[in-house]
């Protein structure tokens, strides 16, 4: 019993004690004798007067499948305890009056995606944001949370299986690890992409071991970065092979996936593709958010609206509704108003079977390109059909020579998506997404090592940028600071600059504001410019411009930053009042750029304030 879990405990047990330090609650002891203690039993067992267990997830799964209407999948998560269930209150009252049980996602704060080992320090300057604490999550379950309505908590990152363990220990039914495989989470500053697999691997064993229902992997990662849909099936199909080896029932196992909302037909096909290839047993359906919503949240609405639809047509299981919203973290009064949104078009949705053609050949189209990554990753020498792709397929292989493919694939280009943010993974891949709304390859840039003739390419015209040659003399240096992975705004800035003639010095995600202002000294940079979406501006933006006073720079460079300034809708609009009656000086910046900023603007601000300062120096 629990075998997986304490070879785990042991082997990492250095990593757990830094948890229990870093994150201030109690973990299970590994003695000396190598003895665990202080590791509950595995699911089902009883907590807070309520049996919980990863199967109660999944039969909401099978009422999803025989009523045809999708289980609403809301996210909230605060940072602390009473503010979440505060919170969720006001949704759980909403699915009262709906006559309805909810999976309840609990958002955690963004430094559980840091190994607390060899980060503690950007763990410890970036607490208390982006959503619930580890020891939030206990006190949550003891508040009354997940006694009706089942939850689950998010576990990426570098160390998802301590995550696990943790939210075990409180008592959540669920988690969600993904993603495993995709190229996104390989390597946050801390932990290489091999690394990163073996330890989704660890998350996937504590899940079998203890009947958690796991989100395996995710499709949406990968969209987001600008990836295929056929790319994002391979990437899910491979993490469940690591699920199969980690012998994860696959009741207690889903996939996650966007859908766009702009072609029904292309979001339909998509979902097949998926439900004909999967093994888990699930389906999450996520609504794409707008990359630059809208002023009108009422239009933000009706544009997630459209997606429930799809969800509906397409027989997804569980549907995340959205609440619009001007930053990350909603209220749990417009969550409420999200989820009675969806439910009235889960309800006022005509059920009907559409058969167009196209929908057949779109994903085929899809479960062919996946197939064609597959052979290479697995070093096939044809492409598999997809009713191969099994639970005895995936037992053929051995779990590290499993990993080791996987992990040879990412860093040879096989798996490869635009945006991927792996440091050590090699990137060719280029796509465009056409005006019927799929994403498809730049002819010359599909993934290195796969049929090409397995890939869809764009057939309208895209100009694509070589390598480009600064013309300017001044340099740039990009980087998030705190613990935030997310690098997709900063690579558009980043981009722009290089092709308005910079040379860009590019950080990626998870850095010390020191440690920025210390590249900016050791590279000349005339530039710097940071970025943090966890509302933690006001902590960290001052601390990179006052180590470019120590080093006697500060008034040499020009300090720029972007992102959220506060993570909390309700917080938010005063600071952006504060920033166009004062200037964005009190972030000790000197000018800010929130989502929604046009990069051409953002340029032409440089270039203003590089004039400006030539000027003076004659």
């Amino acid at each position: 019993m629990q075998e997986k879990t304490i070879r785990i405990l042991v082997e990492d047990k250095k990593q757990v004690e830094a948890y229990e330090e870093t994150f201030n609650v109690q973990m299970p002891k590994v003695g000396p004798d190598g003895k665990v203690t202080g590791l509950p039993k595995p699911f089902p067992r009883e907590v807070n007067g309520v049996v919980r267990d990863g199967y109660r997830i999944y039969e909401l799964a099978k009422k999803a499948e025989e009523t045809g209407i999708p289980v609403l999948n809301p996210i909230l998560g605060r940072n602390s305890a009473e503010e979440t269930y505060k919170e969720s209150l006001e949704m759980y009252k909403m699915a009262d009056q709906l006559g309805i049980t909810v999976f309840h996602f609990v958002h955690a704060e963004a430094t559980r995606h840091i190994d607390p080992l060899d980060g503690r320090e950007l763990i410890e300057q970036s607490r208390g944001k982006g959503g619930i604490t580890p020891a939030g999550e206990r006190d949550l379950v003891q508040l009354g949370a997940g006694e009706k309505h089942p939850m689950r908590v998010n576990a990426t990152g570098d160390t998802p299986h301590l995550t696990i363990i943790n939210s075990f220990i409180a008592g959540f039914d669920g988690t969600d690890i993904g993603p495993v495989i995709h190229v996104h989470f390989g390597g946050r500053g801390i932990h290489d992409y091999r690394t990163k697999v073996a330890n989704g691997f660890k998350a996937l064993e504590v899940c079998a071991d203890n009947n958690i229902f796991v989100q395996t992997d995710s499709h949406k990662h990968l969209n987001n970065l600008d990836g295929t849909d056929g790319m994002a099936l391979a990437m899910c199909l491979l993490a469940e092979g690591l699920a199969v080896k980690a012998e994860l029932p696959r009741e207690l196992s889903a996939l996650q996936m966007n859908v766009a909302g702009i072609n029904l037909i292309a979001d339909i096909a998509a979902m097949r593709a998926f439900k004909q290839t999967m093994w888990s047993g699930s389906l999450v359906v996520v609504p794409e958010t707008f990359q630059n919503p809208p002023a009108d949240l009422i239009a933000e609405a009706a544009h997630f609206a459209r997606m429930a639809v799809s969800a509906k047509l397409g027989g997804a299981n569980f549907f995340r509704p959205k609440a619009a919203e001007s930053v990350g973290i909603p209220t749990g009064a417009s969550m409420a108003k999200a989820m009675w949104a969806a439910q009235n078009v889960f309800e006022n949705t005509y059920s009907v079977e559409l058969n167009d053609p196209a929908i057949e050949e779109r994903k085929n189209e899809i479960i062919a390109e996946a197939m064609a990554v597959l052979k290479a990753v697995l070093n096939l020498e044809n492409d598999p059909e997809s009713e191969e792709i099994n639970e005895k397929f995936w037992q053929k292989y051995d779990v590290e020579e499993l990993i080791d493919l996987i992990v040879a694939a990412g860093k040879t280009g096989v798996l490869d998506a635009p945006k991927a943010g792996g440091w050590d993974l090699k990137r060719h891949v280029k796509t465009h997404r056409d005006k019927d709304g799929i994403r498809r390859y730049v002819p010359g840039f599909s993934p290195l090592g796969v049929d090409p003739g397995k890939c869809a390419f764009t057939e309208e015209p895209v100009k694509v940028n070589g390598v480009v040659t600064p013309t300017r003399k001044e340099k740039v240096v990009l980087g998030t600071v705190g613990a935030d992975a997310h690098v997709s705004g900063i690579n558009i800035i980043k981009e722009a600059l290089e092709g308005a003639g910079f040379e860009v010095v590019f950080l990626r995600g998870m850095n010390l504001p020191e440690t920025v202002a210390e590249v900016v000294a050791e590279t000349g940079a005339d530039i710097l410019g940071m970025s943090n979406l966890l509302g933690l501006g006001m902590d960290l933006f001052p601390r990179a411009s006052q180590r470019l006073a120590e080093l006697e720079l500060r008034d040499d460079v020009i300090v720029v930053a972007g992102g959220r300034i506060a993570e909390k809708e309700e917080e938010h609009s005063y600071y952006e009042q504060k920033i166009k009656d004062e200037g964005a000086g009190f972030l000790g910046v000197d000018g800010f750029f929130g989502p929604g900023t046009d990069p051409a603007d953002f340029i032409r601000w440089i270039e203003e304030r590089l004039a400006e300062r030539a000027g003076k120096g004659e």
